[in-house]
C-alpha cells in the first residue's frame, strides 16, 4: 500500500482534518472486494459509499500526528475503525428497523435483513484483517484497545435496547450517560488513543487523549439531542427516544408537566416535537444541555492542553473541536 501522505510528515498542514480526510479517502476507496457473491459485496459498497463522515478513522490519524510522524500503521488502524463503524450501522438499522441511513434506504431495506447482517459480519472480518497487517511493536496494544472499544459498543447497544423498554420513572440520567459512553464516546476516544500509541505516546499522554475524546463524544451526543429536539428529528427517527433532554425534563417536571409529557409521548414523533420542545424549555432542560456540553468541551480541551507535545501540534484538534461543537 503506497502512503497517501509522505510518511514522517510533521508539518501543521498535514495535521489538518481536511488533509487527513482526503488522504484517508484516497487509500480507503482503492480497496478491491471480491466479485461474488454479488449481493454481499454490492451491499458492502453501497454502505461504505453512502456518505459517512469518517470521523473515527481521521481522528486515529490525528492522534498519530499529534504525537509524532505519520505512520502507515495508522492508516491500517483507521481502515479497521471505519469498517467496524459501518458494521455497527448495518446491524443497528436491522435491530431498530430504521428505514433510512444517511438519507438513503437503509441496507436491510435496499437488500434484505439477512444480507445486512452478513454485510456487517464481513466488514468486521475485514477490519481485523487490517489490524493484523500492522507492523509496529504497538500492534498488540492497538488490537487490545480496538477489542475493548468494540465490546463497549456492543454493551452500549444492548443497554440502549434495554433502556428503551424501561419506564421513565426508573431510568436515570446516570444510566443514560453510562450507555452513551459505551455506545458512542468510547470508540471516538479509542480512535484517538490508537493513533497516539502508533505515534509513540507515553501512558500519561494516552490517558489524556482518551479523556479528551470521551468528553468530546459525550458532548456531541448532547448536541445531537438538542438539535433533534429543537430543529426537528432526523428522518430516520420514527419513535420517541430516551434522550438527555427527555430524562432531565422528567426529573425536573411538576406532576402537571409530567402528565403533559406522557400525553405528548403517546403521539407520533413529528406531531409531538413542538410540544416537547416547549416543555424542555419550561423545565430548563434545554439550558442544562447547552451548559453541560460547554462544560465537557472545556474538560476535554484541558486534557488536550496537558499532553506533552508542542502547542502547534494541538491546534488541529482544537479547531476540529470548535467546529464539531459549534452547531
Amino acid at each position: 500500500m503506497e502512503p497517501p501522505l509522505p510518511v514522517g510528515n510533521t508539518t501543521t498542514v498535514a495535521h489538518s482534518f481536511e488533509v487527513l480526510l482526503a488522504a484517508f479517502e484516497n487509500q480507503f476507496n482503492n480497496r478491491l472486494f471480491p466479485q461474488t457473491p454479488v449481493n454481499l459485496y454490492n451491499a458492502i459498497n453501497y454502505l461504505l459509499k453512502s456518505g459517512g463522515k469518517r470521523i473515527h478513522p481521521v481522528l486515529c490519524l490525528m492522534g498519530n500526528v499529534l504525537i509524532g510522524p505519520l505512520q502507515m500503521d495508522a492508516f491500517l488502524a483507521a481502515n479497521a475503525l471505519e469498517l467496524f463503524h459501518n458494521f455497527t450501522l448495518a446491524h443497528d438499522d436491522v435491530m431498530e428497523a430504521a428505514p433510512l441511513r444517511r438519507g438513503k434506504p437503509a441496507l436491510h431495506i435496499k437488500y434484505s435483513a439477512p444480507t445486512a447482517i452478513l454485510t456487517g459480519d464481513t466488514l468486521l472480518l475485514y477490519a481485523y484483517d487490517h489490524l493484523n497487517r500492522i507492523q509496529g511493536r504497538h500492534k498488540q496494544k492497538v488490537i487490545h484497545l480496538f477489542n475493548e472499544a468494540a465490546r463497549a459498543v456492543c454493551e452500549g447497544q444492548q443497554m440502549d435496547l434495554d433502556q428503551e423498554a424501561q419506564p421513565l420513572n426508573v431510568l436515570t440520567y446516570s444510566d443514560h450517560l453510562h450507555k452513551v459512553i459505551l455506545k458512542n464516546a468510547a470508540l471516538l476516544a479509542v480512535s484517538l488513543q490508537m493513533g497516539a500509541i502508533i505515534g509513540g505516546a507515553g501512558i500519561t499522554d494516552q490517558e489524556h487523549i482518551y479523556i479528551f475524546g470521551k468528553n468530546i463524544g459525550i458532548a456531541l451526543q448532547l448536541q445531537d439531542d438538542y438539535q433533534e429536539a429543537f430543529s426537528g428529528p432526523p428522518e430516520n427517527i420514527t419513535r420517541h427516544r430516551k434522550t438527555s433532554l427527555l430524562l432531565k425534563t422528567y426529573e425536573w417536571s411538576t406532576p402537571e408537566q409530567r402528565s403533559q409529557l406522557q400525553a405528548l409521548l403517546s403521539l407520533p414523533v413529528t406531531d409531538a416535537m413542538p410540544g416537547l420542545a416547549q416543555l424542555y424549555k419550561n423545565c430548563k432542560a434545554g439550558e442544562w444541555v447547552l451548559r453541560e456540553k460547554e462544560r465537557l468541551q472545556q474538560i476535554a480541551l484541558q486534557h488536550l492542553a496537558n499532553i506533552s507535545v508542542p502547542t502547534v501540534n494541538k491546534r488541529p484538534l482544537q479547531e476540529l473541536t470548535a467546529l464539531l461543537l459549534s452547531k
